[in-house]
C-alpha cells in the first residue's frame, strides 16, 4: 500500500517520463516540485518505489523509469481528471468528419484513423468484424516517438501490427474502453507497449472496434480522452438522427 506522498510522487514522475522519455532523478523532483521533501528524502521514497514494483533503475542512469505496475497505477488514478479532459479541438474536427463522411462509413474511417493518429502520435486501427476490413494509420506518427530507436520496440511493434485484426478479438474491446500496459496485452507480452481500445458507435449500429497502439510512455489522459470524446460525439449524434 502506497503512502500519499509515495502515491504523489509516484504520479509526478511517471508525467515527467510521459513528457521527456528520460528517467527522473530526486534531484530534478526536488528542484522542480514541492514535497516538503529534500532530494534525498525524495532518493528513498524512490528506493521503497523500486522495492514495492514500481519504479526501475536503467543501468547508466541516475534516475529511475516507471515500470507496467506504475502506468497501471497512473491510469486508475487519473480516472477522474480523464473525464473532466475535454478536446475541444478534436470535438470540432470529429463533428466536421461526421458531417463530411456520414453516409460513406469507410471514408470516415480512413479520415477518423488519420487523425487520432496525429492527434496522439500512436497508430490506429479501425475495424469493421462483420466486413472483415480495417483502416490504419499513423506508422509517419509513431516513427517520430524516441522509443522507435529501440529495436526492441520497433520488434515487438511489428508483431502486434502484423495480422492485427485477428488478434482483435482477444482484446475484447467494448463500449467500456480498455488499456492494455505492456504485458497486460493478452496477444503479445511486451515491455515496450501498450494498447488502448473500444468499439465506437455506427450509423447503422454496425460493431466498429478502434485500436490505439503506442509506447508504454504514451500520454494516457489525453489518449483516453480522445476516445472518450470520440464516443460521446457519434453516440450524441446518432442519437439525435434518430429523432
Amino acid at each position: 500500500m502506497l503512502t500519499e506522498r509515495q502515491g504523489e510522487i509516484l504520479k509526478t514522475l511517471v508525467k515527467e517520463y510521459i513528457r521527456t522519455a528520460e528517467p527522473v532523478s530526486s534531484g530534478f523532483l526536488a528542484s522542480k516540485y514541492d514535497f516538503g521533501l529534500c532530494s534525498s528524502a525524495i532518493r528513498i521514497e524512490m528506493q521503497n518505489l523500486i522495492q514495492l514494483g514500481y519504479l526501475e533503475q536503467p543501468h547508466t542512469s541516475a534516475g529511475r523509469i516507471p515500470t507496467d505496475k506504475a502506468y497501471r497505477f497512473f491510469v486508475n488514478e487519473m480516472v477522474e481528471e480523464v473525464e473532466r479532459n475535454k478536446h475541444t479541438k478534436i470535438e470540432k474536427i470529429i463533428e466536421d468528419i461526421i458531417m463530411k463522411d456520414i453516409e460513406d462509413s469507410f471514408r470516415f474511417a480512413a479520415d477518423l484513423s488519420k487523425i487520432l493518429s496525429q492527434e496522439s502520435s500512436s497508430f490506429i486501427i479501425v475495424h469493421y468484424p462483420e466486413r472483415d476490413v480495417s483502416w490504419k494509420s499513423g506508422l509517419d506518427e509513431i516513427v517520430k516517438i524516441p522509443e522507435f530507436s529501440d529495436q526492441g520496440f520497433v520488434s515487438e511493434f511489428l508483431c502486434l501490427i502484423d495480422d492485427f485484426e485477428t488478434k482483435m478479438i482477444e482484446l475484447e474491446p467494448g463500449q467500456e474502453i480498455k488499456i492494455y500496459i505492456g504485458e497486460e496485452i493478452p496477444v503479445l507480452k511486451s515491455n515496450n507497449i501498450s494498447i488502448i481500445c473500444s468499439e465506437i458507435n455506427s450509423q447503422n449500429e454496425e460493431k466498429v472496434n478502434i485500436a490505439l497502439v503506442g509506447p508504454r510512455r504514451m500520454n494516457y489522459m489525453k489518449n483516453i480522452s480522445l476516445i472518450k470524446n470520440l464516443n460521446k460525439i457519434l453516440k450524441g449524434f446518432y442519437e439525435e438522427r434518430k429523432k
